[in-house]
């Protein structure tokens, strides 16, 4: 749960937009912290997961370790960019902690389907549901 609470300070600091959800997500390997990010804090429309990946000094480093991220990564975006499940899983990142399912407002979303049938280990940890859904529509 710590490294939740990291990911909701993360999504904290995200731009709200009337079209898009505030996330936060945090790259951890052998309990270390290697990179965070949050929605919108790169140029471009960018997802959390996709800032804390593009963060990291050195691509392998992501390579099973674990990324916590406040909603079910993206399967699929109106924008065309590259969703965020694909990043997830061309990093080899061997485990998901999510807080929240991604609701249905914008796209329907099989993240979770998508990162379990390539392997990846996924939990949720809905213990804190209730402030990732205020801190996402916030």
């Amino acid at each position: 749960i710590d490294f939740m609470r990291i990911a909701i300070e993360q999504a904290k600091l995200s731009n709200p937009i009337p079209t898009a959800y505030c996330v936060g997500a945090v790259i951890v390997k052998n309990g270390i912290i290697l990179s965070t990010g949050y929605s919108r804090e790169l140029p471009g429309n960018t997802h959390a997961e996709e800032c804390a990946l593009k963060k990291l000094s050195d691509q392998s480093q992501a390579e099973n370790s674990t990324i916590f991220t406040t909603m079910e990564p993206c399967s699929k975006r109106l924008s065309g960019n590259k969703p965020c499940v694909e990043r997830i899983i061309e990093s080899k990142i061997s485990r998901v902690v999510l807080g929240i399912k991604e609701p249905d407002k914008f796209v329907k979303c099989e993240g979770i389907d998508i990162l379990k049938k390539n392997g990846i280990e996924v939990t949720v940890a809905e213990e804190l549901a209730d402030e990732y859904l205020k801190v996402a529509n916030k």
